[in-house]
């Protein structure tokens, strides 16, 4: 015990002892009854949800890499069933508030349920790293940090929280090792009354330096680096925002700057956190739902329920990348969507006495091959359903990236919704060299973005 504690006081930068995650006992079921993500291996019962093989690795015929585009290799398949308003109740169990709402709002609307294919595959450096991080990672500050020698790996692959299992939200390998851009990144709006507005068009850049191990000038506490460069609305190009993100927000909060031309100048942006609404998606969503889940998790008390199968979109290369028709009044069409049968874990999220926020309650469902694909809800103060998300993905088969950023989002009290991260324009890239610390200064992208 005394040698427990003693490493303890030399590891741990946040807290005086340090307790692993889960027991090296726990931690071998890794790679063999579960992934080394920590999924179920097998499949389910009725072989609905198909043991996991190692993901899709694994090009289609005729895939052009570098356009930014990846083909379906799925595009033959036929829906298995069609859920709609006048049947759901024979599948409610297997969907969320939120889809339940959209059906019971439009009766032309119904989901398309297709084969499902685990296709989320990982680097070897990932799964490794993952693998390690069971028995040494562990959360800090009641769960509000991480301590700083979890990187490279997924932080919790079994997690025994619900603060563990939305760190594997925020800390999922998403991007690559050094990052993905977008030339033309669209955020649609859709009024109550049909009329399609594009709130904005962007050039984005998105690195995660928490895999970035051996990347050299990476801070090693920096877990999530993100800028935009507003083309469209006319009265908003050449704007650029930026943030990061820390594993210790409670010592190091989020770092948020903007640049706006008229004024020349770069301002720390404080507001780009928690309820405030983000202007370039249309008040939509608010910035700690960004991707279902973004910031400090200080202002809910998050529960993990525990592990259910539901519908969820999934492998939506035609969503992402071949859906030119993507809008109907008051829903998505329908033909652009894909939804499979996966296991997902299910976090509550309830708001804290004495805590403001416009929500309630929220509820997460994360995929659990993906920690990223999934669905989300979220109720207003009087107990109403208020907004809800679909989170879908595709796997980039040729760099082993689960790419999770193209979603709809509902807004039922104003009778609106949107598309936001729509690349159809010009494709998403992934990055094959990191770009140094003095390239991503705030100084630095402005003045190479604005001579765009």
């Amino acid at each position: 015990m005394k040698l427990k504690i003693a490493l303890g006081l030399l590891l741990g930068g946040m807290s005086a002892v340090a307790f692993a995650a889960v027991s090296p006992d726990e931690a071998r079921q890794l790679g063999n009854t579960l992934t080394p993500l920590g999924a179920i291996q097998a499949a389910n019962a009725d072989g609905t949800i198909p043991a996991y093989e190692g993901g899709l690795r694994t090009a289609p015929e005729g895939f052009q890499p570098g356009t930014g585009f990846w083909k379906d290799p799925f595009a033959d398949e036929k829906p298995l069933y069609r859920i709609t308003s006048e049947n759901m109740a024979a599948h409610a169990h297997l969907l969320s508030a939120g889809q339940k709402e959209v059906l019971q709002r439009n009766a032309e609307y119904y989901m398309d349920v297709y084969p499902s294919h685990r296709t989320a595959a990982y680097p070897q450096e990932v799964l490794d790293a993952t693998i390690r991080n069971a028995t040494t990672c562990h959360t800090v500050k009641d769960g509000l940090a991480v301590e700083p020698n979890c990187r490279g790996g997924l932080p919790f692959p079994i997690p025994k929280t619900g603060n563990e299992l939305m760190w594997n939200l925020l800390l999922r390998y998403n991007d690559g090792k050094f990052g993905t851009t977008t030339s033309s990144s669209n955020t649609w709006v859709v009024d109550r009354n049909g009329n399609v507005t594009r709130s904005a068009n962007q050039a984005t850049f998105v690195e995660r330096p928490y895999y970035q191990t051996d990347v050299e000038g990476r801070a090693p506490d920096m877990f999530y680096r993100v800028y935009s460069l507003t083309k469209q609305p006319a009265r908003k190009a050449g704007e650029l925002t930026g943030l990061m993100d820390f594993i210790d927000p409670t010592e190091k909060p989020r770092r948020a700057w903007s640049y706006t031309p008229g004024q020349r100048r770069i301002k720390l942006a404080p507001e780009f956190n928690y309820d405030t609404p983000v202007g370039s998606m249309g008040g939509l969503e608010l910035f700690d739902e960004l991707f279902m889940f973004s910031g400090v998790q200080d202002r809910f008390d998050f529960k993990l329920v525990g592990r259910k199968e539901m519908l969820i979109p999934y492998n939506m290369y035609e969503f992402y990348f071949n859906c030119d028709d993507q809008f109907r009044k008051s829903h998505v069409n329908p033909e652009c969507e894909r939804w499979e049968l996966h296991r997902v874990w299910e976090v509550e999220a309830t708001l804290k006495p004495g805590m403001r926020h416009v929500y309630s309650k929220r509820t997460y469902y994360l995929d659990e091959d993906t920690y990223g694909a999934g669905l989300y809800d979220a109720w207003d103060q009087n107990g109403q359903l208020y907004r809800s998300m679909m989170l879908g993905g595709v796997q980039f088969y040729d760099h082993d990236i689960p790419y999770i950023v193209k979603h709809s989002i509902y807004d039922f009290n104003k009778g609106m919704y949107g598309v936001i991260n729509d690349g159809m324009d010009g494709g998403y890239r992934v990055l094959t060299a990191a770009r140094t610390e003095r390239e991503l200064n705030p100084e630095a992208i402005v003045m190479r973005e604005s001579q765009r």
